[in-house]
């Protein structure tokens, strides 16, 4: 892989997944909690997270076939994670978003390097 392919790939991966981020969880829903059981959920609706992650999977595959797993993975998770951090520390005065954004970054590399690293894999195969 040229280092041009590399840099220029990395940066597109970085954009798109900083913008998978935006589209799906920039706008929260907001908190509910059930009136008849009390049970609260949220910030996130199901079809928020559902839809992120198909959106991960699916650059994490295009990456992967195209570039090296360990540039998709760590390209991937920094430009995941970063965002989601900005704005979950913004809103907490815990301290408890950092622990969040802990499990965010630790999923999302685990994520994106065996996912990429199952599309690299493949076109290693079929080439």
């Amino acid at each position: 892989m040229t280092t041009r392919r590399a840099v220029l790939g990395g940066l597109i991966l970085a954009a798109a997944t900083a913008g998978a981020w935006w589209a799906w969880l920039s706008w929260e829903s907001g908190w509910t909690v059930d009136p008849e059981t009390g049970a609260a959920g949220g910030p996130y609706a199901v079809r928020q997270v559902a839809a992120a992650v198909l959106t991960l999977v699916a650059l994490a595959v295009a990456g992967g076939w195209w570039l090296n797993t360990w540039l998709v993975a760590s390209v991937m998770t920094v430009a995941f994670t970063v965002p989601w951090a900005a704005h979950a520390a913004a809103g907490d005065d815990s301290g408890l978003w950092a622990i969040g954004a802990a499990l965010v970054a630790i999923g999302t590399a685990i994520g994106a390097t065996v996912v990429a690293g199952g599309a690299g894999w493949l076109r290693r195969r079929t080439a």
